[in-house]
């Protein structure tokens, strides 16, 4: 990819990654979503959907970017499509917390509406111990936060100065971690499905062929290493 194109190419990616919660907001507007027999269920499964489906894409970038030296520059967006699944994910979380957990939301923002902005609080201080209570019941939730925790620190630390300041190594360390946070990801669907239900093979199924790409490229650059060192030491 010619790297005067990646300009464009990034503002595409944007409006791709924007797509579905547009179409989200459509449905809302257009009064699909309430007619659903559920909106908030569906809603919670459309957001977490797209949260591991970004970060798959985005973990997918470096193994497609080693079939081929012009595919190089697809680093350039691993990034903003890692963003982006942090963002589904968050939009994932709080529809638990404002929709499904018993948040008043009108209350909230009459209050803001009011000049009251600590009615934000206060209403989330209501919700606190059911929140607790569940989350020391139901291991989903707690897969779910972990893994959500984790794509947090890696966006926090996205920055090209975060990077600087913590130095590559350390960076790379911590940034490893998303492979955990994809695997956590997919605990937590199977998790949250009933029992019997298969739909989240899929998703499990093209995280283990980029770990099983992963290990293999480590295991070739390895010995492609050695081969190196042997042929030096013969020389």
């Amino acid at each position: 990819m010619p790297t005067r194109a990646i300009p464009y190419v990034k503002v595409l990616i944007h409006l791709l990654c924007l797509l579905p919660i547009f179409w989200l907001a459509g449905q809302y507007q257009s009064g699909a979503l309430a007619n659903d027999a559920d909106p908030v269920n569906r809603i919670t499964h459309f957001t977490g959907d797209w949260a591991l489906w970004m970060l798959l894409i985005c973990l997918a970038v470096t193994p497609v970017r080693r079939l081929h030296a012009k595919l190089s520059n697809l680093i350039r967006f691993r990034r903003m499509l890692g963003l982006y699944a942090f963002f589904y994910a968050t939009l994932h979380l709080a529809t638990y917390v404002f929709l499904f957990s018993g948040y008043d939301v009108q209350a909230a923002w009459a209050g803001v509406s009011a000049g009251h902005v600590g009615a934000v609080w206060e209403q989330l201080k209501e919700i606190w111990p059911k929140m607790l209570e569940d989350a020391l019941k139901r291991r989903f939730i707690q897969v779910g936060l972990f893994a959500w925790v984790i794509l947090l620190a890696l966006a926090v630390t996205s920055p090209m100065f975060v990077l600087r300041g913590m130095g590559g190594k350390n960076w790379q360390r911590l940034h490893r971690l998303v492979y955990v946070g994809a695997f956590a990801a997919c605990v937590h669907y199977w998790w949250m499905v009933k029992t019997g239900v298969r739909t989240p093979w899929k998703d499990s199924a093209v995280l283990g062929v980029l770990l099983g790409a992963r290990v293999v490229w480590t295991v070739w650059n390895e010995r492609k290493k050695a081969r190196r060192g042997a042929v030096a030491a013969g020389v």
